[in-house]
């Protein structure tokens, strides 16, 4: 068995890897960043083409992407998402119809109005990266109905590892936090602390895909805990394991305008096909805050 996997670079890539090797799966591992891996850009169909062609892969993942909802990266998240999975999807259809393909969603992507969101809550285009990943899901649509491939779609809700970026808002406090118990002075700037969503354990997250896409019953399923908790009690999570106050080290950013106020999932789906979360909050912030020590 062989396993394409487009952004391997990322914590997902890494994970997924990690779980395929465990079952016997080769990795065949695609970035644009340098690594131990295949250089390449999955908006390069040529290359695309060519990859898949040559190993005709059992498994594709189209895990490539800029996870920003900024502007900024309008064009980069439309060649990578779209672009990309149009250029994954062709290249199936042409050299190996019968590989089981994973696109990621976002939860994002989904309108939201303060309530659980599961497959059949509508799409909302809200930002550059919501619209890219509404239109990989259609493209994803079009070829499975259309043409017969074996197309998976698994909206993932916020989820986190020890290998997230300081962009990321829970490892921003996490960093931070460790700092300013080696000795720093600085002050964490933050927004809003009453925003509330899941705090999924990346590891977690690639099990359910995996689990996901080795039955062919279920094709598109909302993937994360349906449990949600506040940016506040990250915050204070991540400071009581340090022993300090977080009051003395968190200042508030004044006029700040999140992007929503409570962004959480009903999983009954992916749970109803085997997944479970293992991971759980405070166990997460162990994992996270230890690997900074």
């Amino acid at each position: 068995m062989k396993a394409i996997i487009f952004g391997i670079s990322g914590q997902d890539g890494y994970y997924l890897t990690k779980l395929l090797t465990v079952a016997r799966v080769e990795v065949v591992g695609v970035s644009r960043s340098v690594g131990p891996w295949i250089q390449g850009d999955v908006s390069d169909l040529a290359f695309v083409e060519d990859l898949i062609r040559m190993h005709k892969p059992d498994y594709i993942f189209q895990f490539a992407a800029n996870s920003t909802t900024q502007h900024s990266a309008l064009f980069e998240n439309h060649t990578i998402i779209s672009t990309g999975s149009l250029n994954v999807l062709e290249s199936v259809r042409l050299y190996c119809p019968e590989a089981k393909v994973f696109l990621p969603g976002s939860a994002m992507q989904f309108k939201n109005e303060g309530l659980p969101i599961d497959e059949r809550t509508p799409f909302e285009a809200r930002s550059p990266y919501a619209v890219a990943r509404i239109q990989s899901v259609y493209v994803g649509r079009y070829y499975r109905d259309v043409f017969g491939l074996h197309v998976y779609i698994g909206y993932l809700f916020n989820h986190d590892s020890p290998l997230r970026t300081e962009k990321h808002i829970n490892q921003k406090i996490v960093m931070a936090a460790q700092r300013i118990a080696n000795g720093s002075k600085e002050k964490l700037e933050l927004g809003s602390l009453n925003v509330k969503k899941e705090f999924n354990y990346a590891g977690d997250v690639v099990e359910a895909v995996w689990v996901l896409i080795n039955q062919n019953v279920i094709y598109e399923s909302v993937i994360g805990c349906g449990i949600a908790y506040s940016i506040k009690e990250w915050v204070e999570c991540c400071f009581k394991k340090i022993n300090r106050n977080w009051d003395d080290c968190v200042v508030i950013k004044q006029g700040f305008e999140p992007e929503y106020e409570f962004l959480i999932s009903n999983p009954q789906v992916i749970k109803s096909i085997g997944w479970q979360p293992k991971v759980d909050f405070d166990r997460l912030a162990d994992m996270m805050m230890d690997s900074k020590v």
